[in-house]
This record gives structure tokens, C-alpha cells and sequence, in this order.
């Protein structure tokens, strides 16, 4: 591993619209200089969703630190955090958490370390999944209930009864689906299902 210092970079990551990253910012500002910082925002589940993740990732160098305020900004999963961590601490990187107080390297196999990061994912992919199972519940009562009227419809029922008459008459479905400025697949379920 090199003996010279690296850089000291920051990632910050936030999942909706609504979200801000100065409090992730404020973190990494109050952990040091930072010599530059990465940010994926409304991040997708994958890493092809997260350009900025895979920026830094090709950035970082041997002898570099990778700063990020709390491991649940880094991965959306168990799994996705272990191969992250490692693949960075395998290019001679340290990762560490500001809000957990945890530091990977690749020299330092440390087994108490090793055994919070996995505690601490399982937690944070525990809390997402409950997360999401109660907005799903929330939605399914205010379905019931009359209060979540769910997506607009792309057709109205004059449109999609319109629709399969052209269709059955032989006119072209790719022409009626460009035409409405719909999917071709929203056009066949709107053919297929008469009751939408």
C-alpha cells in the first residue's frame, strides 16, 4: 500500500426528491477537509442508477479515504454494502462511517468491525423493508377507504372503447399507440381488458 496520503473523499447519497443532503454534507465537512465529493441524487437501486457512486468508485485511488456519513447511504442492501466496502478497501481504500465510527482498511482486518458493519446493514435493510411494508399497507387501506385514487389512467373509456373498434376495423396498433402517445404494451392491455 502507498505511504503517502491520499485524498479524502466524500459520497453522499439521497433517495427522494424531498430529501436534503446538507446534514450528509454538514457530516463530511465536520470530519475534515474533503478534497472532493461525489452525490447521487433520487438514487435507484442499482449501481447503473447511482452514476455518482460509480464515479467515485473509478476516482478512488490506493492510499485514498472514502468518507460517507452512515452506512445507509452507501448501500440499499447487506450484500451490496460487504462488496462495496471490500471492493474499495481491495484497491488499497479506506472506508469510513462517520455516524457508526467504523473504519475499513485493507491492511486491518478488524474482526469487531467486520461483525458491526454486518449488524448495523442487516439493521438498515431490516428498517427499509419494514419501511416499505408499511407504505404498502398505508396505500392498501386508503384504497379501501376510497382515498388513494392510484395512477391516472393513460386512456379514458371513450378512448379505449374508440381503440378497439380501429383495431378490430385492422387499423395498425404501433400507428394507434404513437398516435395516442401511448406504450404499445399500455395499447395491448387496454385491447386485452375491456373493463379498463
Amino acid at each position: 500500500m502507498s505511504t503517502t496520503a491520499g485524498q479524502r473523499v466524500g459520497y453522499i447519497r439521497v433517495s427522494s426528491s424531498d430529501q436534503s443532503p446538507e446534514r450528509q454534507i454538514e457530516a463530511l465537512n465536520n470530519s475534515g477537509k474533503i478534497d472532493r465529493l461525489f452525490e447521487d441524487k433520487i438514487s435507484g437501486r442499482s449501481r447503473q442508477e447511482r452514476p455518482g457512486l460509480t464515479e467515485c468508485i473509478a476516482y478512488l485511488r490506493d492510499g485514498d479515504e472514502l468518507i460517507v456519513a452512515s452506512i445507509d447511504r452507501l448501500a440499499r442492501s447487506l450484500v451490496d454494502l460487504r462488496n462495496l466496502v471490500d471492493e474499495m478497501t481491495n484497491k488499497g481504500v479506506t472506508v469510513r462511517f462517520i455516524h457508526e465510527n467504523l473504519t475499513f482498511t485493507h491492511s486491518g482486518e478488524d474482526a469487531r468491525s467486520n461483525l458491526m458493519l454486518s449488524i448495523l446493514g442487516s439493521f438498515a435493510e431490516f428498517e427499509r423493508a419494514i419501511i416499505r411494508e408499511r407504505q404498502a399497507e398505508g396505500i392498501a387501506l386508503a384504497k379501501k377507504e376510497g382515498r388513494y385514487p392510484g395512477r391516472k389512467k393513460s386512456l379514458t373509456s371513450e378512448q379505449a372503447d374508440e381503440i378497439r373498434q380501429r383495431v378490430a376495423a385492422g387499423e395498425s396498433k404501433s400507428a394507434l399507440s404513437q398516435e395516442l402517445g401511448i406504450a404499445r404494451t399500455t395499447l395491448y392491455r387496454y385491447i386485452k381488458d375491456s373493463t379498463l
